[in-house]
């Protein structure tokens, strides 16, 4: 008997749908968490008299704030547990998003962001690996990359929801409602969630079997007398030294690239996209149909991706996803189109690159074993993020040297086929 077993073998039953469920609610609270900054940012440029400086320095503290969650915090969740880590990581959003409605200053405001996106970032590695081991493996791809699909949705709700309350209640609000809302999911989390049933037999914390004969219950599986015997090895004690052991540092270092390379291209066009839609044409008020073409092909390339994978291959419709995307990346950057087709454009850019990006979480999921899987994807998150702080940069750098725009979007394409081929090329991790 093995946990994977307890999970493979049999069809997905009501509650592994329920945990699937829940993590994608959460992750769609994290795409609102995120990105309430960007819609308030403007008015609170002008009540504040804040500087674009000062107000860069803001959006980088959430980000910087997710890659200390994700690289430092996340890992203990394979000591102390997803559901847990999971719980401790909303507290810390919730806390963080109303308090920043009560900020009086830019530096309150950078540092209460810093708070959040540290929960935000240690949370998106524990709701990874809850979904993937509460997934037959047959349809894990796919359950992973719904989980990450949550996301745009989440951006699309706060959009329209910006959009409603910043101009009759102000910036404030949308911050209170958001951290309410992460607020409301803590008792939803602790009372319809539950441990992993790989963790709870693999790791035995205390009262493990109870606790595992109460989820196969709920599964409609019969109780075990006894657990397996726990293991005694150096992928048990975790780590991220494990990361680089003799079978797996070639896999990780691979992994980082990736993301990395995939991160930069991603922010990149998170970056710049929009704005080139308002310069083909697309009125400023309107900007936000823009937002929306971009988050929608993000949501339905993931779930795409995770279709095929089964068909096709993980690594393999990665690699096609990236490079369709390298490529609707060089077609964007060159064109002149009428507003729709910018749209139309802007929808199927995300679908590839988004639903490639996506990806590379299902296969972080399945690359590490149960014992440091969270502290696997978290530092792949983490060392990604690096891309995603130099891919503006680097962009702002080369407009600046008066490159053209259309270059730019050549150069940004590059990326993605390299992650591209390193995935397909370097990776042995199953479909």
């Amino acid at each position: 008997m093995s946990a994977s077993s307890l999970v493979d073998e049999k069809p997905l039953s009501a509650l592994q749908i329920q945990v699937i469920g829940i993590c994608f609610l959460l992750n769609m609270l994290d795409g609102m968490d995120v990105l309430a900054i960007s819609f308030a940012a403007p008015i609170v440029a002008q009540e504040w008299t804040v500087s674009p400086q000062a107000l860069g320095i803001v959006f980088s503290a959430a980000l910087v704030g997710m890659s200390i969650g994700a690289v430092f915090v996340s890992p203990y969740t394979d000591v102390i547990g997803r559901r847990n880590m999971i719980l401790a990581s909303i507290s810390v959003i919730s806390a963080g998003m109303i308090a920043t409605a009560y900020a009086e200053s830019v530096t309150q405001l950078a540092v209460l962001r810093l708070v959040a996106g540290v929960g935000i970032g240690s949370m998106l590695a524990s709701l990874t690996s809850m979904v993937s081991e509460y997934s037959p493996d047959r349809s894990r791809n796919l359950a992973i990359l719904i989980l990450h699909a949550g996301y745009p949705i989440g951006a699309i709700f706060a959009g329209f929801f910006a959009a409603w309350v910043l101009p009759e209640y102000g910036w404030r609000s949308l911050f209170v409602f958001a951290g309410c809302a992460s607020l409301v999911a803590i008792p939803l989390v602790a009372t319809a969630l539950p441990e992993s049933l790989e963790f709870l037999v693999k790791k035995q914390p205390q009262l493990a079997l109870a606790k595992v004969n109460r989820i196969l219950q709920r599964m409609a599986q019969a109780p075990l007398d006894t657990l397996p015997a726990k293991e005694n090895s150096q992928k048990q004690a975790g780590g991220v030294k494990a990361l680089f052991s003799s079978d797996l540092k070639a896999a990780t270092i691979t992994l980082w690239l990736s993301f990395m390379m995939s991160f930069a291209t991603l922010y990149f066009l998170l970056s710049w996209v929009v704005k080139l839609a308002v310069e083909a044409g697309l009125d400023v008020e309107d900007a936000m149909y823009a937002g929306i073409s971009l988050n929608l092909g993000a949501f339905f390339g993931s779930i795409t991706l995770g279709y095929l994978s089964s068909k096709i291959g993980l690594k393999k419709i990665i690699s096609i996803f990236f490079i369709c995307g390298a490529v609707m990346i060089v077609i964007y950057g060159n064109n002149n189109a009428s507003v729709a087709i910018v749209l139309a454009l802007i929808f199927f850019l995300m679908y590839f690159v988004q639903g490639g990006f996506t990806g590379l979480y299902a296969v972080a999921a399945r690359l590490y074993p149960t014992e440091i899987r969270t502290t696997g994807v978290g530092w792949a998150i983490g060392a990604g993020r690096v891309g995603a702080v130099l891919g503006p940069a680097v962009a702002g750098l080369m407009l600046g040297a008066g490159i053209s725009i259309d270059w730019t979007f050549v150069v940004f394409g590059m990326p993605l086929i390299i992650a591209g081929f390193l995935i397909n090329r370097f990776f042995t991790v199953s479909s």
